[in-house]
């Protein structure tokens, strides 16, 4: 890894990591790395840090510097969900009822989003 800044637990019982270096690197349970969600998805990160993983199993990652969090599912493109209203989103949570809890340091609290 190359500056781990976040780490999640993962879909299937791995593991989430986000790098000083702009990518997220996804784990198996054995450690074992399973893909870069840059290589993956061709997705040009500026500052990723926050990550986690929804229900589903799609990963969320908050970009400090691009002010954004983008959802990444197993299969498909990935989705802008928040593009707007964050100053420095740092970390990111996911509820099982749907609900995104977005850490905005920029702002010193934390938003909520259905």
């Amino acid at each position: 890894l190359q500056g781990p800044r976040y780490v999640s637990p993962g879909p299937k019982g791995g593991f989430v990591v986000s790098e000083e270096c702009g990518d997220v690197k996804v784990f198996m349970s054995s450690g074992t790395l399973l893909c870069s969600l840059s290589s993956k998805y061709g997705h040009q990160f500026s500052n990723p840090a926050g990550v986690c993983v929804d229900r589903d199993g799609s990963i969320l990652v908050a970009d400090e510097r691009l002010r954004t969090v983008h959802l990444f599912p197993e299969h498909g493109a990935p989705i802008c969900l928040v593009s707007t209203g964050l100053r420095r989103p740092a970390g990111v949570a996911c509820s099982s009822f749907g609900h995104l809890f977005v850490a905005d340091a920029g702002e010193n609290c934390v938003k909520v989003y259905k």
